[in-house]
């Protein structure tokens, strides 16, 4: 028995390590995998595409690449106009220390009239301004500068760019993104854990070698469960968030017994594994609990603004990557909040729910600061606010302490830590901090005096360091044989019904994850190459006929139709359209 669960690891260890192959864990025909397909095939797939340069170039990992990639080589008097940019958003999460002197370096480099690289689409009053403001170097000085040389760049430049052929390599990334995606695409590892509806597993993509931890969702105990609903709205809201302080969603696809969420792997382990076995005694230092809970207020405030609240915060569900930074994890339920409404429902883990859901009123994200305090609580003192840790005592009884109780402060705590969380676990929210604003609530957190160290730029764009690395060669996961199965379902016969079900959950890849794993991994760069001399090669040149497929010395032996990337139609005439027209207005913009 424990040899298996060392040969698990073992492999498991190796396929996150990429193997001993210079290919990192790709498969050997994965150049075979992300062919291009014949730009005849994607010329009529432009319409169902957001044609927007905020979408395209702000949004889009490969879209922003090409068109910065045609600005230096096509149309170099664009070129500055994006390393303006670049210089801007360094400069935004630079330390405080060295901004004032950056600031004086932007402003005679790009923003004087008679600068070398002047960006010459400015006004007169933000020239003005900017020499007015640049001895306080705060971080906003070049917002109004950023936005005019945007708007500049989504107007001719991107109209250029529509008729490149930088543009076209675009839309054959795009139909290789939306291609069927199904339980091929993976090589599948070690059981990590369980969810709700079933195990959640490491898995590898096939053609990349991008590590993913897949969540399998069985179709029966869905069905059994009553939980269509339920998986629906958690694939969504994933499918909609992209943050560094979310897990993000890359796949969704189906096979003949599960549902299958392909979601951020995240190697080094729940914050409760670390609060409760990494130390000689429970809970973190002031610094290092700082930290997590300043990334955990980033992944709420992500949530709050697209509207979403997330009521089910606490350490089992705070995961750490490989560097060592955190994300929220298990959006099963979390619900999505139309602006100006509220919501009712009694859910949450016992101990982390808010007076205010025990109570089953209504509320909007008050309930996700009062856990949020419990959380900050926990990795201070090593023990949740309202229940020990093991204590076995009823439902009841810690609800009753959650609203009548007031929580005990140890030596661990400074006065800011202190005040923090005494402010987070007010019983009512109209006194809670972060319930004052709506789903802006965040920022009146984040002026806290606990979080007065923080560089908040700097901190979401992950250029902070964490306070622990994760050991690369430790699987932070229980041993496979503790993982508890779940047993058969039975009595639950699938049929013809669930089918409009598994259609709506089962739309394959999204997009920005995808695009930053062909980025991450390499392809993007080996794949992405023109003709000589800055020509179009042979599979972006409209009237080249395409090469016929090589049929082997013997044609008569099977007979084969020819493939989806050679043939020279519209892609509009291609089956797998169909499905996608079904569920564009689901795919993230």
């Amino acid at each position: 028995m424990e040899l298996e669960n060392i040969v698990a690891n073992t492999v498991y260890l190796k396929a996150r390590e990429g193997g001993t192959d210079s290919n990192k864990g790709k498969s050997k025909k994965w150049k075979k995998i992300l062919q291009f397909p014949h730009i005849s095939q994607c010329v009529d797939f432009k319409p169902l595409i957001d044609m927007k340069y905020s979408y395209i170039i702000d949004q889009q990992p490969i879209g922003r690449l090409l068109f910065l990639q045609f600005c230096e080589e096509e149309r170099h008097e664009f070129h500055r106009y994006n390393v303006f940019l670049d210089s801007i958003e360094k400069y935004e999460i630079e330390s405080d220390e060295n901004r004032i002197e950056l600031a004086k370096i932007l402003y005679d480099r790009y923003i004087r009239r008679d600068a070398v690289n002047a960006v010459d689409v400015l006004s007169e009053d933000m020239i003005v301004r900017c020499r007015h403001q640049l001895d306080s170097a705060h971080r906003e000085l070049f917002t109004d500068c950023s936005t005019a040389v945007k708007s500049f760049l989504a107007g001719r430049p991107f109209s250029l760019f529509e008729s490149s052929m930088y543009f076209h390599r675009y839309l054959q990334w795009k139909w290789l993104e939306r291609q069927t995606v199904t339980y091929k695409t993976f090589r599948m590892y070690r059981v990590l854990g369980k969810g709700g509806f079933g195990e959640v597993c490491a898995c590898q993509v096939r053609a990349t070698g991008k590590m993913y931890a897949c969540k399998k969702l069985e179709k029966k105990r869905i069905k059994k469960r009553k939980g269509e609903a339920m998986v629906l709205i958690e694939k969504q809201i994933l499918q909609k968030i992209n943050s560094k302080f979310v897990v993000s969603l890359a796949y969704a696809y189906e096979t003949k017994d599960a549902l299958c969420l392909v979601l951020t792997i995240m190697n080094g382990g729940d914050l409760k594994f670390h609060i409760y076995n990494m130390g000689s005694e429970p809970g973190f230092d002031i610094s290092r609990s700082r930290f997590y809970a300043a990334e955990v207020l980033c992944g709420l405030e992500h949530l709050h603004v697209q509207g979403i609240v997330y009521r089910d915060c606490k350490p089992e569900n705070i995961l750490l990557d490989d560097a060592g930074h955190v994300r929220i994890s298990d959006l099963g339920l979390a619900m999505e909040i139309p602006e100006g409404e509220s919501v009712r429902g009694r859910v949450g883990t016992v101990g982390y729910m808010a007076p205010e859901v025990i109570d089953n009123e209504k509320y909007t994200y008050s309930t996700d600061w009062f856990s949020f305090g419990c959380l900050v609580f926990e990795m201070i003192e090593g023990q949740a606010p309202f229940r020990a840790r093991k204590e076995k005592v009823k439902r009841e009884v810690v609800d009753r302490r959650v609203k009548e109780e007031q929580e005990k402060y140890s030596h661990k705590f400074t006065e800011e830590a202190k005040l923090l969380c005494k402010q987070l676990l007010k019983k009512s929210p109209k006194s809670r901090l972060g319930c004052h604003y709506g789903r802006y609530g965040a920022r009146e957190v984040k002026q806290h005096e606990f979080f007065k160290t923080i560089n908040w730029k700097r901190l979401e764009a992950g250029v902070e360091d964490p306070p622990f690395l994760p050991d690369p060669h430790a699987v932070y996961a229980k041993d496979v044989l503790d993982i508890e199965q779940f047993s058969t379902v039975k009595g639950v016969n699938l049929d013809a019904t669930d089918d409009t079900f598994y259609t709506k959950f089962n739309t394959g890849s999204v997009s920005i994850p995808w695009q930053n794993e062909m980025i991450e991994t390499g392809c993007y760069k080996e794949l992405n190459v023109f003709g000589p001399n800055k020509s179009r090669s042979p599979d972006l040149i409209l009237d080249l006929k395409p090469e016929p497929e090589k049929t082997g010395c013997f044609p008569f032996s099977r007979r084969k139709t020819q493939s989806a990337r050679s043939k020279p139609v519209p892609i509009k005439d291609q089956c797998f359209l169909n499905k996608q027209n079904k569920i564009a207005d689901e795919i993230p913009s």
